[in-house]
């Protein structure tokens, strides 16, 4: 690809490339300017792009840093002492933290360039912002890390943090057709992250390769970098349909049956396989934990802002939680220890879970962020997910499959999501 568009290389190709010496990082981030420059009018991903000091920080960038100036877009959830946060609320308009959260300075001190911070719905609940998808501006991108898929799906910037707490990080990664990455629970520090739910929240990523999955993991926990491996031998994989499967679109449920049969000729071992019986109420105990939490976790906006929180928070989220009571919370806690115990147990005989990431591809609407069905699940019993785009909707939108490994198992899933990536995105 000519060094004349580097917004459109991989992570992993930048790096490369700045290494050898045939692009500098300066030249990666003024393309990326120029590019959200091009589309911003019409995706509206950014809430507020750090232009002159996007450029510094890569003419900065040590030679010798894991990222080398590699820019990364975050979620306007995370709190940043250098830009404004809003958290999706026109509460905060303008507000300027007094420290930076964890995963913004992490990158940056593994040599990333922070370039700004990408749309949110409020509070990264429902209420959606006014991104739209890149593919299709009259199609919903995905919540609730909407402008971080969006972002990374029309080539404004290589890699961009979200956040899961039911679906928000595999689903717009589907919706827009990128890869997305949401670790095992609490595997990168939540410090500076505006709380939904405590016991879900999860922070992952957008890219564009599995290979780029693992770069930003290492820089997010600080950790050596290993390329992810190609396996030995074919994975054993189980095709999960979930309880769910009647709510899957019929491109969903083609897309994923045809990459089981393409990945099946490709020498995988696939074995049909359900959840075990233990965690049949997985959906619901999933719900139960974020109404719970939401009218404790809202309660600085609630008590003193109501009037400017949307009625769908309002009315749904924080009713519902004030419905609950903390004995049927406490019952929902330990109904999730088991079910964790179980699928863990479940998902230790296969190498991943072959599985949908989506109903199938993006709702025609910017009202909606879609439908976390096929996500909370695997939100609730802590496993860590990977989604990737492998077809397409009746109206031309990604649809994608999701992999999801053991609980801790994430080094082994992205080993196994190469092998998968390898097969079904070659075509």
């Amino acid at each position: 690809m000519p060094n004349s568009e580097p917004h459109r290389l991989t992570a992993v190709e930048m790096v490369d490339r700045i290494e050898a010496g045939t692009l500098t990082a300066e030249a990666v981030v003024q393309s990326c300017l120029e590019r959200i420059r091009e589309r911003e009018s019409i995706v509206r991903a950014w809430t507020h792009i750090a232009a002159d000091e996007a450029l510094a920080a890569a003419r900065a960038a040590p030679a010798g840093s894991l990222m080398k100036g590699v820019p990364f877009g975050i979620k306007d959830i995370f709190d940043t002492a250098d830009m404004p946060t809003g958290y999706g609320s026109p509460i905060y308009t303008g507000c300027r933290p007094s420290f930076t959260a964890s995963a913004a300075t992490l990158p940056r001190a593994a040599g990333g360039v922070l370039l700004g911070k990408t749309v949110t719905t409020e509070f990264a609940n429902r209420h959606p912002g006014p991104t739209a998808n890149p593919h299709n501006p009259a199609f919903s991108p995905g919540g609730s890390s909407s402008g971080s898929a969006a972002a990374v799906a029309d080539f404004m910037v290589p890699l961009a943090i979200g956040t899961q707490t039911g679906g928000s990080v595999i689903r717009p990664a589907a919706y827009c057709g990128v890869v997305g990455f949401k670790p095992s629970f609490n595997m990168f520090a939540p410090a500076g992250m505006h709380p939904n739910t405590e016991t879900l929240d999860t922070i992952g990523f957008m890219a564009r390769s599995v290979a780029d999955i693992a770069l930003f993991r290492a820089a997010l926990m600080a950790l050596r970098y290993e390329k992810p491996v190609m396996p030995d031998r074919a994975p054993r994989l189980a095709l999960c349909r979930t309880p769910h499967w009647d709510r899957a679109q019929p491109e969903g449920q083609a897309v994923l049956e045809e990459a089981g049969r393409r990945l099946a000729a490709a020498g995988a071992e696939l074995v049909e396989a359900e959840l075990p019986n233990a965690c049949g109420n997985v959906s619901e105990v999933q719900n139960r934990h974020s109404y719970f939490e939401a009218p404790r976790n809202h309660a600085p906006e609630r008590y003193r802002h109501e009037a400017q929180l949307s009625a769908a928070l309002r009315h749904g989220r924080i009713e519902g939680g004030q419905k609950l009571t903390l004995d049927e919370f406490r019952a929902a806690w330990r109904e999730a220890d088991r079910m964790r115990a179980a699928a863990n147990n479940w998902a230790s005989g296969f190498d991943a879970i072959l599985t949908l990431p989506g109903p199938g591809q993006a709702p025609k609407t910017l009202a909606s962020t879609g439908d976390a069905i096929f996500n909370g699940l695997w939100t609730v019993l802590h496993m860590p997910c990977l989604t990737m785009p492998v077809g397409e909707g009746p109206d031309g939108l990604p649809v994608g499959v999701q992999l999801v490994g053991k609980r801790h198992a994430d080094a082994r899933l992205l080993d196994i999501g190469l092998w998968v990536e390898n097969r079904l995105r070659a075509r």
